[in-house]
């Protein structure tokens, strides 16, 4: 991801929902690189939907680095609200930078769908697969 990320442009902005994993290396190599960041909340109590204290003290960190923030309406986190989030971040974006093995979704608004989106309304896609990488 790193370098996809070299040589950007200053005053860029990377729009993430801070997920567990390649949102939150991505935010990471985006503040490394003098970039800000936009982070979409998918509910009000997205929180709770980390599995791990590292992971959600990740995101509280990074929230608060955050220079533009935008949550939306749904209470609970869930598959709309991830979604609806996905496509957020994919209409905010002019290249979407995919971490993809090329598989179907997990569930509904999983990478597949957003690229699939992304797609669409026309916004570049990149897609990242370092060699020997597998899903868990």
């Amino acid at each position: 991801m790193a370098a996809e990320l070299s040589g950007m442009e200053e005053d860029v902005v990377g729009v993430t929902c801070l997920a567990e994993g390649a949102d939150q290396a991505f935010a990471l190599a985006m503040l490394a690189g003098g970039g800000r960041l936009h982070a979409v909340i998918p509910s009000r109590v997205y929180e709770n939907s980390f599995q791990s204290d590292e992971a959600r003290s990740a995101y509280h960190s990074l929230l608060q680095l955050a220079t533009y923030r935008s949550e939306l309406e749904f209470s609970t986190p869930g598959e709309d609200a991830y979604l609806a989030a996905g496509q957020e971040v994919a209409d905010q974006s002019d290249i979407l930078l995919a971490v993809w093995d090329g598989k179907p979704a997990g569930g509904k608004g999983g990478t597949a769908d957003i690229v699939t989106y992304a797609q669409q309304q026309g916004v570049e896609v990149r897609i990242i697969w370092p060699p020997g990488s597998t899903r868990e």
